[in-house]
């Protein structure tokens, strides 16, 4: 079975100062739409929205799915690409994540299911100086001047070399997911 696991630390940025993540950096444009926790449904292997097909799962990815409780979706808009994501939390650092390219007339269709909460946000990666990859999220909209950073990990106990520029951690922290700040906005 492939590894579902997504293992990240989150801190908030203190963004009044320079913006180290901004030089040298690739950034893409993201808005992310969240479904309601029951909203997606499998249905003889197919994962579903409604009556709209988004994707046959794979036999590792519908084991998954059947074997955890709480599965929340979200449809991210990243640069043009609509991507379909499904996690259930397994500890504070810890997710099952799985996620799927999906067709911009999916894409679509699912969006129109809404109004659904979502963020907008600007993301940077930058390359720390252990080599690790840090995403920067520079929010937009009703969360402007709102800067969050994570990066994900091999291992919970991974050491990482954290930036002089990163702020408070915020890991495991729910009221600080970018789900929660969706809810907190609204649609």
């Amino acid at each position: 079975m492939r590894n579902f696991e997504e293992i990240e630390r989150r801190f908030l940025v203190d963004g009044r100062e320079e913006k180290p993540w901004r030089i040298n950096s690739k950034s893409s444009q993201i808005k992310q739409f969240y479904f309601p926790e029951d909203a997606m449904q499998v249905k003889d292997g197919v994962l579903m929205m409604g009556e709209i097909n988004i994707i046959l799962m794979q036999p590792d990815e519908l084991e998954l799915w059947n074997s955890r409780p709480g599965w929340g979706g979200r449809l991210r808009v990243r640069d043009g690409l609509n991507i379909v994501t499904c996690k259930s939390r397994k500890s504070d650092d810890t997710a099952y994540e799985l996620e799927w390219e999906v067709s911009p007339e999916i894409g679509e269709a699912v969006g129109s299911l809404g109004p659904y909460p979502h963020v907008e946000k600007t993301r940077y990666v930058w390359s720390g100086v252990d080599g690790g990859l840090w995403e920067i999220d520079e929010f937009e909209g009703a969360l402007a001047g709102l800067i969050l950073a994570e990066i994900e990990l091999n291992s919970p106990d991974q050491i990482v070399e954290i930036p002089k520029w990163i702020g408070h951690e915020i890991t495991g922290l729910s009221s600080w997911s970018n789900r929660s700040l969706a809810d907190t906005i609204g649609s």
